[in-house]
C-alpha cells in the first residue's frame, strides 16, 4: 500500500473474475495484467488501487498498479481471483495553524511591501539602480501575495481559476527574475564599483532590465499555457497541476535562478572578504563594504535558500520531515516583505551606500 494516508474509498470499475477450472485465487508463475476502465473520471487528488476479493473484504496483496490516468488503470497480479479498482482520496487535511501563519504572515508582508514600494518611490536620497530593482521585486511580490491571499481557493468557475493560476505563475516567476537581476547587480557592484555607475544609465535600464525582468516570465508562461493550458488550476487550488511534469514549468526556472544567484553570492562574498582585508585604514569604505556583505548574505537566505525548501514539497517525503519543511518554507516566505522592508528601507541610509551612486 501507499505511505500516504488514504480515505473515502469507493469502487470505480466493474468486477472482473479470472479462474482456471473451479479453483479460486490460483497463484501464477507469471503475473497477469488487467486494464480497467473507470466508471468515474479519476480526480487529481485520488489514487487508483488494484484489489481483489478475499473472503469478506478487498485486498491489494499480490497486485500492483502499472499505470493509471483519468480514464483507466492497468493492474498486474500474481494470482487469479475477482478483481476491481478502488479509488481513495489523498487530499491532505488542512493544518489550521499553518493556515493562520500563512494569512497573518501574508497580511503583514503585504503591508511591509507596500511601505517598501512607497519608500523606493518617494525617498530620493536612496534612489539608484538598486532601489529600482527592489521596487520591481516589491511590486511583483505584493501583487502575487495579494492574489494568493484572495483567490487561491476560488476554483469555480474553472476558466477563472485557470486565469488566476496563470497570473500567479507569471508574478512569482517575475519575482524570481528580479531576484536574479538583483544578484547580478550586486555582483557587478562589488566586483567593480565603476560598473555600478554604468548600470545606472537610463539606456541600460530601458533596453535590458525591464524587458528581461518582465519579458522572460511572459515567454515561459506563454509557452507553458500553449503546451498545457489544462494544467492551470486544480480542484482544490488555483495553481499549477502536480500531475505529470507540468509543475517544472515553474520549478525548473526557479531552480536555475537559485543556482545562478547562489554562484553570484558566493563569488560576491569571496570578493568582499579580500576587500575587507585590504581596507584596514579606510574605515568609511570598509563600513560600506561590510554593509554590502550583510546584504549579500541576507539575499542568499531570504531570496534564494528559503525558496529551495519548496523542492522538498514537490515530491512525497516522510510526514514528520514534510511538516517541518512546510512550516519553515511558509514562515520564511510569507515574511519576505518584512525582510525586504527591514534590510532595504530601515537599514538603508544614504551614508551607507555612497559607493552605489
Amino acid at each position: 500500500m501507499t505511505k500516504e494516508k488514504l480515505h473515502n474509498f469507493y469502487l470505480n470499475s466493474k468486477v472482473v473474475s479470472g479462474t482456471v477450472g473451479s479453483r479460486k485465487n490460483i497463484s501464477l508463475s507469471v503475473p497477469v495484467n488487467f486494464t480497467f476502465q473507470h466508471e468515474k473520471m479519476k480526480r487529481e487528488n485520488e489514487l487508483s488501487i488494484c484489489v481483489y476479493w478475499q473472503g469478506s473484504s478487498w485486498s491489494n496483496e499480490g497486485c500492483q498498479v502499472i499505470s493509471s490516468d483519468e480514464n483507466q488503470t492497468l493492474c498486474s497480479c500474481n494470482h487469479l481471483s475477482s478483481f476491481a479498482i478502488l479509488m481513495a482520496s489523498t487530499k491532505l487535511k488542512v493544518d489550521p495553524v499553518l493556515t493562520m501563519i500563512t494569512y497573518v504572515g501574508l497580511s503583514l508582508s503585504l503591508l511591509c511591501l507596500f511601505l517598501a514600494a512607497l519608500t523606493f518611490l518617494l525617498c530620493r536620497p536612496i534612489q539608484n539602480i538598486s532601489t529600482s530593482l527592489h521596487l520591481q521585486l516589491s511590486i511583483c511580490l505584493f501583487l502575487a501575495h495579494l492574489l494568493f491571499l484572495t483567490a487561491i481557493d476560488r476554483t469555480e468557475p474553472k476558466v477563472l481559476c485557470s486565469i488566476i493560476a496563470g497570473v500567479l505563475h507569471y508574478l512569482y516567476l517575475a519575482s524570481f527574475t528580479w531576484m536574479l537581476l538583483e544578484g547580478l547587480q550586486l555582483f557587478l557592484t562589488v566586483k567593480n564599483l565603476k560598473v555600478a555607475n554604468y548600470i545606472s544609465a537610463g539606456k541600460f535600464k530601458r533596453r535590458f532590465i525591464y524587458p528581461f525582468g518582465y519579458g522572460i516570465p511572459a515567454v515561459i508562461v506563454a509557452v507553458s499555457a500553449g503546451l498545457g493550458h489544462t494544467s492551470y488550476g486544480t480542484e482544490t487550488h488555483c495553481w499549477l497541476s502536480f500531475h505529470g511534469r507540468f509543475i517544472w514549468s515553474f520549478m525548473g526556472p526557479v531552480f536555475v535562478i537559485i543556482l545562478i544567484n547562489f554562484s553570484f553570492y558566493l563569488t560576491t562574498l569571496c570578493i568582499l572578504k579580500n576587500q575587507l582585508s585590504s581596507l584596514n585604514n579606510e574605515l568609511p569604505r570598509m563600513h560600506n563594504t561590510r554593509m554590502l556583505a550583510f546584504k549579500a548574505i541576507a539575499q542568499l537566505f531570504i531570496l534564494g535558500c528559503s525558496w529551495g525548501l519548496g523542492f522538498f514539497l514537490v515530491e512525497g517525503v516522510l510526514t514528520p520531515i514534510r511538516s517541518v519543511v512546510a512550516y519553515s518554507f511558509t514562515i520564511i516566505n510569507v515574511l519576505q516583505g518584512v525582510y525586504i522592508y527591514l534590510v532595504y528601507c530601515l537599514l538603508n541610509h544614504k551614508s551607507f551606500e555612497p559607493a552605489l551612486k
